[in-house]
């Protein structure tokens, strides 16, 4: 399902030239805002387009932000391993500074590791991962590093799990941005980032903790989801949140802000002023597809509904609609079965499809008998 259809392209082009994608204004946009941060940037959590930016593609250390990319790599490793147990050793809780408070001997799952990790933004949690996960911190520097290459991250370089000074670990407000985007399409990573407080579960000794997020906008701004807070003499204050309202996600960075809670509200607000609602729809993509084997010789499918989202207004002036539908279908089709897709790029990024289903059931042809001259042609003569 790779190419258009004759129909569906005709049907495409009428839909825009009806307007049935629409964009309107839904705040007053906002002056820009001035930050404390050294550093800072703002993006679409959907387009990953910047609306913001202050030196955001300078190089800094980067503190316990750096927790994201280990619970990412924890997080994806509880999936594919079924969340496995962790048993606490005297070398994972050898670590400085913040603390989740475990101690050797203690056990308990992967996923409730990385939950106490955020929260409590426990190094010695970060290093339980990163040994866990690879036997070492170099080894976990590499796997992090491997993992910022396929993200896009740039100017990243890491080299603790915790965030942990070192000359060598940094990264820059964008590449942060674009880490956190990635990080919040894992649901596990959003449900945890997005707690102010949390239950996390022990095996041995058997029982629950209580921790309470560093993350004060999740109480003080409306819609805040996440997502990480950090600290170090040479780092400064640094700062990544998340909000999303209207189905509009925004993601900002601040490294070295000495007002980041100031800062991340001014630029979250600047960033929802920017928005303008866009209808996405498919119900009126109409087209029918040849069908082979089938009791007709064509079917008829028809685009989903959608829904309205709000996008930032840079994003939703430039929005393109693809109709991807099958050159030709075989029999048996049943109604609501998905034939294609009507997908939604800004930018060249997709960033919303629908389903094209059947619209119709249409069985297979009947089969008919052969006739005289057919089965006399294909007697065995044997």
């Amino acid at each position: 399902m790779n190419s258009f259809t004759k129909r569906g392209r005709q049907c495409f082009a009428a839909l825009l030239a009806a307007g049935l994608l629409w964009a309107f204004p839904s705040l007053a946009q906002g002056a820009e805002p001035g930050v404390s941060a050294e550093c800072a940037v703002l993006i679409s959590g959907e387009t990953g387009t910047v609306l913001y930016e202050k030196n955001a593609y300078e190089r800094h250390a980067m503190a316990s932000t750096t927790k994201i990319m280990t619970a990412l790599l924890a997080l994806e490793e509880s999936a594919r391993a079924g969340d496995p147990v962790v048993d606490i050793t005297e070398e994972m809780v050898a670590v400085e500074g913040s603390s989740m408070g475990l101690q050797a001997g203690n056990r308990l799952r992967l996923s409730e590791l990385t939950a106490g990790m955020m929260l409590a933004s426990g190094n010695d949690a970060a290093n339980a991962c990163a040994l866990f996960l690879s036997g070492s911190q170099e080894g976990f520097g590499a796997l992090m590093n491997e993992r910022a290459g396929e993200i896009g991250m740039k100017d990243t370089h890491f080299v603790t799990p915790s965030g942990l000074d070192d000359e060598a670990h940094f990264s820059t407000a964008y590449d942060m941005a674009l880490l956190t985007k990635t990080a919040l399409e894992n649901q596990d990573f959003e449900d945890i980032v997005k707690c102010f407080t949390r239950q996390v579960e022990f095996l041995d000794p058997a029982g629950t903790v209580s921790y309470t997020n560093h993350n004060k906008l999740l109480q003080l701004y409306e819609g805040c989801i996440g997502v990480k807070t950090g600290f170090t003499k040479k780092a400064g204050r640094c700062l990544v949140s998340a909000a999303r309202r209207e189905g509009a996600t925004l993601i900002a960075v601040t490294l070295n802000a000495p007002d980041d809670w100031d800062d991340h509200t001014a630029l979250l607000d600047y960033g929802f002023s920017m928005m303008q609602s866009v209808a996405f729809d498919g119900a009126q993509v109409t087209a029918r597809v040849p069908l082979a084997g089938g009791s007709l010789d064509s079917v008829q499918v028809q685009g989903a509904a959608g829904e309205i989202r709000s996008l930032p207004a840079v994003d939703a002036e430039r929005i393109e609609r693809r109709v991807l539908l099958p050159k030709f279908l075989y029999a048996p089709v049943r109604a609501g079965d998905k034939v294609g897709q009507v997908q939604y790029f800004a930018g060249g990024k997709e960033i919303y499809s629908l389903p094209v289903v059947a619209a119709e059931s249409v069985p297979a042809a009947e089969k008919k008998e052969p006739g005289f001259w057919q089965r006399l042609f294909h007697w065995d003569w044997a």
